[in-house]
């Protein structure tokens, strides 16, 4: 699990040539301890996905950037590009979080 900061955040982006999931979280913040330890497995049940984190108290800049309200917040990167975001309204369960990154998996790579 990446963890991204404000000032690699972008060159994280030109480095990951594929789908690229990160998590906007906070630490005080129960919906996303709810996730965590699910989202730390996601690597290993979806390989064809890269995932990312950033914590959006100590990275203010980059959820402005994003126009990140709510947290957790999913957003999905492709070649650098957002592509698509779980909102927090709807990331509030394993189920959900998880039925939004199966649709980036390449076919069968889910486990």
């Amino acid at each position: 699990m990446t963890t991204l900061t404000d000032a690699v955040f972008a060159e994280a982006l030109r480095q990951k040539p594929g789908f690229l999931v990160v998590k906007f979280y906070a630490n005080w913040c129960p919906d996303c301890r709810r996730v965590e330890a699910a989202y730390r497995q996601f690597p290993e049940r979806f390989p064809g996905l890269a995932f990312a984190e950033l914590n959006t108290d100590e990275n203010q800049g980059t959820a402005r950037l994003y126009d990140v309200r709510g947290i957790p917040s999913f957003l999905v990167f492709e070649g650098g590009r957002l592509v698509d975001r779980l909102y927090s309204r709807d990331a509030k369960s394993v189920a959900q979080v998880e039925g939004f990154v199966s649709r980036f998996a390449p076919s069968g790579q889910a486990s």
